[in-house]
């Protein structure tokens, strides 16, 4: 058994390292432009949208062979090229960096993985089996968005905004506290669930 710590990472304008420009890559790649990460990409070839992408200046791509130096200043690295030795060699140059490496597909090779991700505005749910079935996770994810419905994205936007009204409130501390509780209640969460953002935000009024 893996012992994953989960987080969510801050990627905006942090410099990330993409080997490979196929169909995999291209997918990788497109989950990183919503970051605004610094993307670089080195690849042989690279797909009509990769190199759409780096036309309309939102990547760097080089069609060219992988360098250990590439990864130099990198704070990820992801790898989705289909020779398995250069994604170990790629891999171990990371390591000596100490530079976060996923390489597609092959847990052993991974300081990270990729769940599978339930997305409703600002929430954000994800699901991860360390590698081990990424099937699994994906029918885990399918089976969370249809509990945690469209609803939810305007319904966490609104307690966001109720929120910071409640801590700039002249009200006291423990009363902020017992409002702030209550953003969650169980009414709030069924209105939500019915896709009634107002009435989710008015439940905890």
């Amino acid at each position: 058994m893996t012992n994953l710590f989960p987080m969510f990472l801050k990627l905006e304008g942090k410099p990330v390292l993409v080997v490979g420009a196929g169909n995999v890559g291209e997918l990788k790649i497109a989950g990183l432009l919503e970051t605004g990460a610094q993307i670089r990409v080195i690849a042989l070839e690279a797909t009509t949208a990769v190199r759409e992408w780096a036309r309309e200046g939102n990547i760097e791509l080089e069609l060219r062979g992988f360098l250990p130096n590439d990864l130099d200043g990198a704070f990820l690295a992801i790898v989705a090229t289909s020779s398995r030795l250069l994604n170990e060699r790629i891999y171990q140059e990371a390591q000596r960096r100490r530079v976060l490496c996923n390489v597609v597909d092959v847990p052993d090779l991974c300081d990270f993985f990729y769940p599978a991700v339930v997305r409703r505005g600002d929430l954000q749910i994800a699901v991860s089996t360390a590698g081990q079935s990424p099937s699994l996770a994906q029918k885990i994810r399918q089976q969370l968005e249809r509990q945690f419905g469209p609803g939810y994205g305007e319904w966490v936007a609104e307690l966001g905004e109720t929120r910071r009204r409640i801590l700039a409130s002249d009200l006291g501390q423990e009363r902020k506290l017992d409002l702030l509780h209550s953003l969650a209640s169980r009414e709030a969460v069924e209105a939500a669930i019915a896709g009634n953002a107002e009435l989710a935000t008015g439940a905890s009024r």
